[in-house]
């Protein structure tokens, strides 16, 4: 469904964020693109949903597909309309709007009133506190409400594709644990595939069927959740679980291999 290849990334055509990135999603797939800051990872997914425009960033280099079609020149309200949404790190909402006019205002790209009231009922299937929360200001909300708001907003657009960037910044274990079950429910029982961006590499492994591991800019590590999961590198720079006194760069360690570049 989703094919990103070999692309390069430039901020203000002066900064090179991305280095060939290449990688693809399958549809009704979760993968997850893992990482420390500054790898790259949001700037992957603006790159995907056009949203790098409103932050003088490019792609210069290779190409983005979806169903086959190019879209990396694409506007944002076209990459929307194709079924491609992005719930955005930070939890950014009106917070002066109510919990309910936040999650309507996800529909603006679908037009038909009677798919977007079944959709609103789905949404507070998945998330019934908000169903209880919808004429609170969204300003007011806690932080997990607000979450889910987000991620509630997203499925108002009857997506094809959800990029979530960061979903657990900022939220207590328990919660961190409820919306990403919620968002391995809407991956399975919605068909709707799903690019999560997350530093919190156990939660991500959890939902994730598939992953990335980026560095500098670069994929350098790639897999099954699984593999990923028991791979050594993985559990020493992102699970704590090494006895080395250390962290290495990848380019150090010997499990290390350099991903061909998909042409």
């Amino acid at each position: 469904m989703l094919q990103v290849n070999n692309i390069e990334v430039r901020y203000s055509n002066i900064i090179l964020v991305l280095r060939g990135i290449s990688f693809k999603l399958n549809k009704g797939e979760c993968a997850a693109l893992l990482g420390a800051n500054g790898a790259g990872k949001s700037t992957t997914l603006k790159a995907i949903s056009g949203l790098l425009k409103s932050e003088l960033g490019e792609v210069t280099d290779g190409q983005i597909e979806f169903d086959g079609e190019r879209i990396d020149k694409k506007k944002p309200e076209q990459i929307a309309q194709m079924g491609i949404l992005q719930a955005p790190e930070g939890r950014r909402l009106c917070e002066h709007l109510s919990t309910e006019e936040n999650l309507l205002s996800g529909s603006l790209v679908c037009r038909d009133r009677a798919l977007t009231k079944k959709t609103l009922n789905i949404v507070y299937g998945y998330f019934p506190r908000l169903k209880q929360l919808r004429r609170r200001t969204a300003g007011y909300l806690s932080g997990g409400e607000q979450q889910m708001v987000v991620v509630g907003r997203a499925l108002m657009g009857v997506p094809r594709l959800i990029l979530f960037d960061e979903p657990s910044m900022g939220l207590a274990p328990m919660l961190v644990k409820e919306i990403f079950g919620i968002i391995g429910k809407i991956n399975v029982e919605e068909k709707i595939g799903i690019l999560l961006v997350e530093q919190n590499v156990t939660a991500a492994l959890g939902v994730a069927k598939y992953g990335y591991v980026m560095e500098m800019g670069r994929i350098v590590l790639d897999g099954e959740a699984a593999k990923l999961e028991e791979n050594p590198d993985i559990r020493e720079f992102y699970l704590g679980l090494s006895d080395l006194d250390a962290k290495r760069s990848y380019r150090e360690v010997k499990h290390y291999k350099r991903r061909k570049r998909w042409l």
